[in-house]
């Protein structure tokens, strides 16, 4: 069975930016999306995960979580986070 890995998607600064979550590395696959607030289409996240080496694993969704810019303050601005599993192209 070929490693599997988690994308995470969140817009930071103004821009969303696309990565691939690998533990123990100095550095994650990234990728920029743009600025603007509307979310990018489920299409141009697959062709940045294609960019970076790796594609959705079949049936795989994305989902939604929530945090906070400031953690442990109630005012602080909310960041979503969009997260899916992926697997390295052609494994």
């Amino acid at each position: 069975m070929a490693a599997v890995f988690t994308a995470q998607m969140a817009r930071r600064r103004g821009r969303w930016r696309l990565y691939v979550v690998l533990f123990n590395t100095p550095a994650w696959p990234e990728r920029d999306l743009g600025g603007g607030a509307a979310v990018p289409a489920v299409q141009e996240r697959s062709r940045a995960l294609q960019a970076l080496g790796y594609a959705l694993i079949d049936g795989a969704r994305w989902e939604w979580t929530e945090d906070s810019e400031t953690p442990d303050d109630p005012a602080s601005a909310v960041l979503l986070i969009a997260s899916v599993t992926v697997r390295e192209a052609g494994a």
